[in-house]
């Protein structure tokens, strides 16, 4: 009888592997997966979608090295860069460099257009837009956004910009 009680206290799993001890970056990195995975299920992830798709036609930001070589941010205005960081002050030569050019214009358009075909994949912005549309037009509301994609990437592969924005790598010059 003493050795059935024996038996019983015994863990089930006396013989299973133990478990490995993580190292601190991989409970890092463990916590910082956790994290996005929530946020991925709270935030409105179409609306970043629209933001970062529009964001660079609408505002042109720019960045640049300061005299002890910090990068520094700013928006691009007609008569040059307004730098964010009010500490910064750039000559008027300087600043100039970085006003906004008619290409600027062109890679607003075009992210436009990017962003309209981006939405004419969407089914339910065709059946808004056409409700019942023919054959023809739904041939051309497949093809669009694909002929829009390429004539844009081929566009802004000819005619690159030489903006810097957030998050872009700034050249050392």
């Amino acid at each position: 009888m003493d050795l059935q009680v024996d038996i019983e206290r015994q863990p089930l799993l006396e013989n299973a592997p133990q478990k490995i001890p993580k190292t601190s970056t991989q409970k890092t990195m463990r916590k910082a997966l956790k994290g996005t995975t929530y946020l991925a299920n709270l935030l409105p992830t179409g609306t970043v979608l629209i933001f970062q798709t529009l964001s660079p036609a609408l505002t042109h930001r720019d960045s640049f090295r300061d005299e002890r070589g910090k990068v520094r941010y700013g928006f691009a205005t007609l008569n040059g860069i307004w730098v964010m960081d009010g500490s910064v002050k750039l000559h008027v030569e300087e600043a100039r460099k970085y006003k906004l050019r008619l290409i600027d214009l062109f890679h607003a358009c075009g992210s436009i257009l990017v962003f309209g075909a981006i939405a004419l994949f969407n089914q339910s912005v065709i059946t808004c837009l056409a409700p019942k549309p023919s054959e023809e037009a739904k041939e051309i509301l497949g093809a669009l956004p694909i002929g829009i994609g390429i004539l844009c990437s081929f566009l802004f592969v000819l005619f690159p910009t030489q903006r810097h924005g957030i998050g872009f790598p700034l050249s050392r010059d």
